[in-house]
């Protein structure tokens, strides 16, 4: 069945489908990621990496789909692309916040001489 159809593709066709299954196994390593994070902390969390899979496997499948030339994916992936970049500046913020407060926290806390 898929002998006959991979068989059909030209080099540079059979290049983007890899592309694309590349794509697809990095954008679902992200729930796995999650899942695995989530049970050993025995609560719902959403590690970084979810972020970056999220990110990798976005950009392959919209090169993907561009490629394809297919507007559904091509839209739904730069969508995603915005909110998963989005919830990683988000992400890195509160952590400069948290450490410009511990820093503060920690001068003043230092003894008048």
């Amino acid at each position: 069945m898929f002998e006959q159809w991979f068989a059909d593709l030209t080099r540079a066709e059979v290049i983007w489908v890899s592309i694309g299954f590349l794509g697809q196994f990095m954008f679902s390593m992200r729930f796995l990621v999650q899942w695995l994070a989530s049970e050993r902390a025995r609560e719902s969390i959403v590690p970084m990496a979810f972020w970056y899979f999220s990110i990798l496997g976005g950009m392959t499948l919209l090169s993907y789909a561009i490629w394809r030339q297919d507007p559904v994916i091509i839209v739904g992936q730069a969508t995603g692309l915005i909110i998963y970049s989005r919830n990683l500046r988000l992400i890195y913020k509160k952590r400069r916040r948290r450490r410009r407060a511990a820093k503060r926290a920690r001068t003043t806390e230092r003894p008048a001489a």
